[in-house]
């Protein structure tokens, strides 16, 4: 099964655009930290379609750091004569890191919520106490279990 998750920051804004078919596509480059002390860090294509790719125009921006998951691909670009294979990851779910919308921000479909008080906690009624345990009968041979509250 081919499953990436990536936490990365997104380097370029996301451009959203359309197959003959009408289907969204989306894509953007993102970087994330080396595994390697000193190494420069990595960047990656990302792309999304459908609504993902809605989520990535319409949500995301440069700078803003995101975890992506998603499918590894790789293709095959030609530059110059030249031939080189790149990974991209198609994504599948997109979720911001520290991103949230403003206070004064409400959807437009839903009313502000009322603020209901949470009403004070209910008293806990104590556990039953616990039945005494019978003893064995001496020479049982169980006098280790003796010890055991069943």
């Amino acid at each position: 099964m081919n499953s990436c998750i990536l936490m990365a920051q997104i380097v370029s804004e996301p451009e959203l655009r359309s197959t003959q078919d009408q289907t969204q596509v989306s894509t953007m480059i993102v970087e994330f930290e080396s595994t390697r002390e000193g190494e420069a860090p990595g960047t990656l294509q990302v792309e999304g379609w459908g609504k993902v790719a809605e989520e990535m125009k319409g949500s995301y921006h440069s700078g803003d750091q995101v975890v992506i998951e998603g499918r590894l691909s790789m293709v095959l670009i030609e530059q110059n004569g030249y031939k080189e294979k790149k990974a991209k990851l198609v994504a599948s779910r997109i979720h911001g890191m520290g991103v949230s919308p403003s206070p004064s921000y409400q959807p437009a479909n839903n009313p502000p919520a009322a603020t209901v008080p949470s009403p004070a906690p209910s008293p806990q009624p104590a556990p039953p106490a616990a039945a005494p345990v019978p003893e064995a009968p001496a020479g049982s041979g169980n006098e280790d279990w003796d010890e055991i509250p069943f």
